[in-house]
Formats: structure tokens, sequence, C-alpha cells
């Protein structure tokens, strides 16, 4: 993908979508029709938890709720990271599964939403979700690579990727910018869907259209194309050497440690500033339609931050775009603080929806490069836990606490500032990698 910019990159986004011949484009489809469904059950869980309740009511729920996003990972990290990478030829029947168990939760859910059962229907589909996340990370470069060869015949280079005369390839980090395109677009158009079912029907229906999505979605996951001997063998083995420094460094090299931290700490902000508002615009007693602004001004800022990084990947780094999302951050929840209004409020949503988007793509990228292949089951599990925890103990705050949007915008603006210098510093200093 030479072009640059975001119509460039939403133009091979849509060309890969439905060219259904690539083993990339048939995961193209899966992430958007996973990304829909799980927008749908959100958006379900929201008109139960959130908008039926008074705002007291509704902090006890969504506290439960958010203790509950954190315990899938106690199934994902130890057991199923493994499971990922012993289970190359395998990893389509878990994406598979992934889906038809969150088919089989959500239907449940429809018949449980005002009993205690929805609690344990909720943590299903959660660890249903996450499995699903930890595998996409290890599918992307296995995919792509798989087009290459298809593409080009020709050799691995030193990056792992087949070396194809006259063209260069756009990395993992445009494909990863394409998922994210293609998630994002998939979550809006759901989303909007979702909100005028919940409005006009309830949220039992919105999980039952949720079931359908996924019934979809695990077909299309069986359609996942099987690595062949090349693209399983050429990068995925762990030789007697990856194996030791896996041993000695787990969480990969010093540059994916200090990259995890960045990576974290800007989920944190997400979970922080979205319950901020959501809380605040419950006790100004906003409209539904408010809520949906504030989604879409998410959107909006996220198709902003791809068509940022389509324009600079090839020439800023991975961690330079991680640092530039931390304190660009921090000096727009600053500068939102002395104007504290609900315009204000949107427009740092966007700012916060456009460095997430510049950022998580970045540190996937990242960590495909050099994590090696047949540790990154285990390896994406692991990162996946340290960002939904932070994700959640930012969440925690506001619901915890009431909080104004100027306090809240100040916090924020310090934290992310010092976490930007921090990881910037850091990495000037970090151990040399082990030898």
């Amino acid at each position: 993908m030479k072009g640059r910019g975001l119509a460039a990159l939403a133009w091979a986004s849509t060309l890969d979508l439905f060219d259904q011949a690539t083993a990339f484009g048939r995961l193209a489809l899966v992430h958007v029709v996973m990304t829909a469904g799980d927008t749908l059950v959100t958006i379900s869980l929201a008109g139960s938890l959130f908008f039926s309740v008074s705002p007291h009511e509704a902090k006890g729920r969504v506290l439960l709720y958010l203790l509950l996003t954190i315990a899938p990972f106690a199934v994902v990290s130890p057991l199923l990271g493994p499971l990922i990478d012993r289970s190359p030829n395998g990893r389509r029947i878990l994406v598979a599964l992934s889906g038809g168990s969150r088919a089989a939760f959500c239907f449940e859910m429809a018949s449980h939403l005002t009993s205690l059962w929805l609690f344990p229907y909720a943590f299903l589909v959660l660890v249903s979700s996450k499995l699903y996340a930890v595998t996409r990370g290890t599918l992307v470069p296995e995919m792509a690579r798989s087009d290459q060869f298809r593409q080009s015949g020709a050799g691995l280079d030193g990056a792992g990727w087949p070396t194809r005369p006259g063209k260069a390839t756009s990395g993992f980090a445009g494909f990863n910018a394409q998922l994210t395109l293609l998630g994002t677009v998939g979550g809006l158009l759901a989303g909007a869907v979702g909100a005028a079912i919940l409005k006009s029907l309830g949220a039992p229906t919105v999980l039952y259209l949720a079931t359908m999505v996924f019934l979809g979605s695990t077909v299309a996951s069986l359609r996942l194309q099987r690595p062949n001997a090349r693209t399983a063998s050429a990068p995925g083995r762990l030789t007697q050497e990856e194996k030791d420094r896996h041993l000695l460094t787990p969480l990969g090299e010093s540059d994916v440690v200090w990259s995890l931290s960045a990576a974290a700490l800007m989920r944190c902000a997400v979970g922080f500033a979205t319950f901020l508002l959501a809380f605040g615009l419950r006790r100004a007693h906003a409209g539904l339609g408010l809520f949906a602004l504030a989604l879409s001004a998410s959107g909006a800022g996220s198709l902003l931050g791809l068509a940022f990084v389509s324009r600079v990947r090839e020439r800023w780094a991975d961690t330079t775009l991680l640092a530039a999302s931390l304190i660009v951050t921090g000096l727009g929840a600053w500068f939102a603080s002395y104007q504290a209004t609900v315009a204000i409020q949107l427009g740092l949503v966007a700012l916060l929806g456009l460095c997430a988007a510049v950022a998580q793509p970045s540190f996937d990228s990242l960590t495909q490069r050099l994590v090696a292949p047949g540790a990154q089951g285990r390896t994406f599990a692991r990162f996946a836990v340290r960002q939904q925890l932070l994700w959640v103990v930012g969440a925690l705050v506001p619901v915890a606490m009431t909080l104004s949007f100027r306090d809240g915008d100040r916090g924020l603006g310090i934290v992310m500032v010092a976490g930007g210098l921090v990881y910037v510093v850091g990495r000037r200093f970090r151990r040399p990698p082990v030898a």
C-alpha cells in the first residue's frame, strides 16, 4: 500500500475486504463482523446496566461489570495463550469457537438481562472476545506473509517478509491500520443500528441481532486460510536461541516492554475519559443523542488518527508514534481543563480516539516484529491482560469518584505528559538486548 492518507488507506482496506481470494481479506471480513457483534453487545449492556437505572444505581452495576472485564484474562493468559502458540494450524478453529460461543451466550443473555445470570454470561462473552483478540494478533503476520508468498513466490527478507522486486511491503503497521479502520467503520455502523433498535425494540432485540452477527462470524472464520508449509515454517518455529531468549525475557525485548507500558497507559486514558464523560453526561441528564454524538466524535478521531499513521509510518518509528500519542493526549487534556464544557469534552474524546488509533497499531506492529512468532500467542495474551487491567483502572476512577470535567481533565493531562516523558527517557537508558 504505497499511497498516503486516509483515502488511500480506505481504498486499500476496501479492496482487501472484498477480495476474499486473499488470506488477509478473509481475516478482514472476520474482524469487521466480530467488531460489529462486540459493539452490539456493548450497546445492549449499556441499555440494561447504565441508561435504564438512576446514575447512583448505575455506578454499582458498572463497577461489577468492570471487575468482570479483568477476570477473563485469568483464563486467556495462562491457558489459551500457549494453546494458540502450539496450534498454528488450528488458530482459525479458535477464532470460529470464539464467534460461535458468543452467539450462544448472547442468545442466553437476552433472556436474563434483569437477573444476576446476566453477569456470568457477560463474563463468558468477554472470555470468548479476548480469545479472538489474542488470536488475531498472531494471525496478522501469518495471513500477510501468506499473501506475499502467493503474489511473489520469493524468499524471505531479514524482517521475515517475502522479497518482492520493485515493490515495498507495507509492513505490519499497514495491515494493523487497515484492520483498525475496518473495525472502526464496522463498529460505527453497528452502533447506529444497535442504538436505533435499543430505542425502539429494547436491549434483548439488540442481543438477538448480535447472536446472528456472531453466527455469521463463525462461518467466516472457518474460511480463514490455513498456513502453508512455507509461511508456517519460515518464521514460525522457535529456535533454541529464541527459546532461551524468551525464557530470559518473557515479555520480549526492552523496546517491547517499554512500549507495552506506553500502550497500556493510553488504554488507561481511554477508560478514564470514557467513563468521565459518560457519568458527567448522566449527571447533566443528557439525552441518548449526545451519547451517540460522543461515540461519533471518537470514531471520527480514530479515522483521523489512521489517516495520520498512513502518512508517516514509513518516516516515523513505532516508538516515536507511541511517545507522541501520550504527550499529545496529555497536552490536549490539560488545555481542555480550562474550558471544561460538554463541547470541549467531545473534542477531547475525538483527540483521544485519534491518539489511540495511532498508538495501538504502532504497538501491535512493534510486537509482531520483535517477538518470535512461536511465542506470540502467550505474549499477546500477557499484553492484553496488562492493557485491559490499565483500562479498568482508568475507568474505575470516575466511576468510584464524582469528578468534574475540569478536575478529571487536569489529572489526565498530568499523568499522560509525565508518562510520555518517562517513556522517552526510559527508552534512552533501556537495557541492551539479551545476547
